[in-house]
């Protein structure tokens, strides 16, 4: 199992929300209005002077379901070139 981490700029929160569920996938956590700097794009921190933010969103999916999901980003991806997309996973242990 693992966590797929998605970063991307809040004003695509639509079109991604759209691409994950016409794949399939309707269950995330989702976090609003998050903020950092990264290496493709300017600072987003939500200030006069680094305007903008990023939602980040959170999936436990199985290992197989990884590829889809790089799928989708790929696609933003080549879409949008600087748009910032940035997708991460990372082992996953169900505790509870």
């Amino acid at each position: 199992m693992k966590m797929f981490f998605f970063i991307y700029p809040d004003y695509f929160d639509k079109r991604v929300t759209n691409e994950l569920k016409q794949a399939g996938f309707r269950k995330y956590t989702k976090v609003h209005g998050t903020t950092g700097e990264g290496e493709e794009t300017d600072a987003k921190l939500g200030t006069h002077y680094a305007p903008g933010k990023n939602n980040s969103l959170f999936m436990a999916v199985s290992d197989e379901d990884v590829s889809s999901l790089l799928e989708i980003v790929q696609k933003l991806r080549q879409q949008y070139p600087t748009g910032g997309f940035r997708a991460f996973t990372f082992p996953l242990e169900e505790c509870i």
